[in-house]
């Protein structure tokens, strides 16, 4: 596991399309369309991958080996044969599971420097201005 580690290292931080195209396959196998109307939706519209952005992304996380094209496809009559589908590979989630538990530290540190202190919550007497 500690070469996993290292290698997924080096992706890290992960570029916010990659994030988002990744997080959203973490979910399952997903065609190109599908990917960017989950990122839209996930994101209330903040986030809108536009189709060269997508597959440029797609494309260079393949040739890192972070995503795959997947066999496996829906039933002929529920889907159309020139959609492509994607899904993470076990590099990928690693990646992925890196770049969460950074997201996730920041956070933490946010939270600790936006935490007022017990200083702060008690209202000094002589700080309070009267008339």
């Amino acid at each position: 596991m500690v070469m996993n580690e290292a290698n997924a290292e080096r992706f890290l931080p992960l570029k916010p399309q990659w994030f988002h195209i990744m997080l959203t396959l973490a979910g399952g196998e997903q065609h190109g369309y599908g990917i960017m109307q989950d990122v839209l939706s996930r994101t209330a519209g903040k986030v809108r991958l536009w189709p060269a952005t997508l597959y440029g992304s797609i494309k260079r996380l393949i040739e890192a080996e972070l995503i795959e094209e997947s066999d496996e496809r829906p039933a002929p009559e529920l889907d159309d044969a020139r959609r492509r589908y994607y899904r993470l590979t076990a590099l990928g989630r690693d990646v992925l599971d890196g770049e969460c538990e950074r997201l996730q530290e920041l956070v933490r540190a946010i939270q600790v420097n936006q935490a007022p202190s017990k200083q702060d919550q008690h209202v000094n007497q002589d700080d309070m201005v009267t008339e």
